[in-house]
């Protein structure tokens, strides 16, 4: 399939008068709410996404598992749990990334939950309507993962898809979580608040992170002056209609774990 040759945001600049550079911008191949509504056909290869980050998140074509980039390695966790490498070829419908800089690292002495990790990060952000990079290390006491099979055409919508997620769990793993820090403005672009993935240390496991328990770990934050997106070009993507915005489907689909949408940082 053809790459994504439009570019809707080239740049939100949060700090004008700074000039970006490539590791301040946060690529993102099409939206969250189309992915909600089954648009599941690869739009982007990972070669030409290597080209825009070495650490991020998506899917593959079809909804085929879960995508986890980090220093520049490209993986795929499908739905019987194995982590594959991806080629170059392998296609995604959605994805995000960046070239991760670090700009602020903090310790996480513990988090009993997903929800819990959120509102201790939140406390040490400048604040909550920018985009961060994060990447958290350490041993995790548990962790709640999932995938999801390859989908067929007519592909169903993404909260139906779930349903028959896969799901993981494991105990006093070491490993990664990559993941997102998104504004509450991009409701329907992407999803407000955090979004995780998580590989291990060892390459042997990985997956959507639906809840964690750490203690002892070490968040690194890149704050993100850009948002770029890629257009499909693909049928599916333009016939689909997004006049309206299904957040409930989107919150129970991507962050099951949250008691509720997340909204601006309240002090």
């Amino acid at each position: 399939m053809n790459i994504a040759t439009q570019l809707v945001a080239a740049a939100l600049l949060l700090a004008p008068s700074l000039p970006a550079s490539a590791g301040d911008t946060l690529v993102q191949v099409s939206t969250l709410d189309a992915l909600v509504k089954g648009v599941f056909d690869g739009q982007v290869s990972i070669g030409a996404l290597k080209k825009e980050g070495d650490f991020g998140l998506g899917t593959l074509d079809g909804l085929d598992g879960e995508m986890v980039a980090l220093d520049g390695k490209y993986l795929q966790i499908t739905a019987d749990g194995k982590v594959h490498t991806l080629a170059d070829t392998a296609e995604t419908p959605f994805s995000e990334v960046t070239f991760f800089k670090q700009d602020q690292e903090i310790a996480v002495p513990e988090a009993k939950s997903l929800a819990e990790l959120g509102t201790l990060l939140d406390a040490k952000l400048k604040s909550t309507n920018q985009f961060y990079a994060v990447r958290i290390h350490g041993t995790f006491s548990n962790i709640k993962l999932r995938s999801v099979a390859k989908q067929s055409v007519p592909f169903p919508t993404l909260p139906e898809a779930v349903k028959s997620q896969a799901l993981f769990e494991f105990q006093n793993i070491a490993g990664t979580l990559v993941g997102f820090r998104c504004p509450v403005f991009v409701q329907g672009l992407n999803l407000p608040g955090y979004h995780f993935h998580f590989i291990s240390d060892d390459l042997s496991a990985g997956g959507h992170v639906l809840d964690c328990a750490l203690s002892g770990a070490t968040a690194a934050f890149d704050t993100l002056e850009n948002f770029k997106i890629l257009v499909p070009s693909n049928p599916a993507f333009l016939k689909a209609d997004f006049s309206v915005h299904d957040g409930a489907g989107l919150h129970a689909a991507e962050n099951p774990a949250l008691e509720e949408e997340p909204g601006p940082l309240k002090k």
